[in-house]
């Protein structure tokens, strides 16, 4: 498959910056490597509220927060969500099925860079230093699941702590539902629970 540059969908100013960073932590790219890479990604705004991929229909990009929050999350029967995960500036998320199986919104005004599939896949068979990087990039989401799965075995005092340890800027800026969502708890059970902590 041939994957075209996205060159003429860039946005004045585009700033992928803290992709070439993430990257260059695990593996040191050249200039040709450098250029092929900002040929195939695209950064735009998204808005509060903004779906930025649905369930149900094709699963195209991977997402890059740039600026933000965002939530990855799967809707029932009754059209509750139910939160799967969070990211922040410098975190992938989305969805590797086809067709997706959950969606991502945005929580707050912030950039994204999208990631093409296909793009990803020629990014990983020309050059080695993506096949490693993007190793890496999966490997810290299966851990991320993996910690998900045994919190879950917890209290809802103790997941609620280690929400906060791991997004300890996001509460300011998420509805107290999805954060309940998230943990698995009702938002008058959350309630309870801050108000435990903050006691004396």
């Amino acid at each position: 498959m041939v994957v075209q540059s996205n060159s003429s969908l860039y946005l004045p100013g585009m700033n992928i910056d803290i992709l070439l960073s993430l990257i260059n932590q695990f593996v040191t790219l050249d200039e040709e490597e450098t250029a092929f890479v900002e040929s195939l990604v695209v950064s735009r705004p998204c808005k509060r509220n903004e779906v930025i991929a649905q369930s149900g229909k094709s699963s195209r990009y991977m997402i890059l927060v740039l600026s933000g929050y965002v939530m990855t999350y799967y809707t029932d029967n009754e059209g509750v969500d139910h939160v799967v995960q969070f990211a922040g500036s410098s975190w992938w998320t989305g969805d590797q099925n086809s067709p997706a199986l959950y969606s991502t919104r945005a929580l707050t005004d912030g950039e994204i860079i999208l990631l093409p599939k296909a793009a990803q896949d020629v990014l990983m068979e020309r050059h080695i230093k993506f096949e490693r990087y993007f190793r890496h990039v999966f490997q810290h989401a299966l851990m991320r699941m993996q910690a998900r799965f045994t919190e879950s075995h917890r209290t809802a005092e103790e997941r609620y702590l280690a929400f906060r340890a791991r997004y300890a800027a996001l509460e300011q800026h998420v509805p107290q539902k999805y954060i309940a969502s998230y943990l698995g708890i009702t938002p008058e059970f959350l309630s309870k629970v801050r108000k435990k902590l903050v006691r004396p």
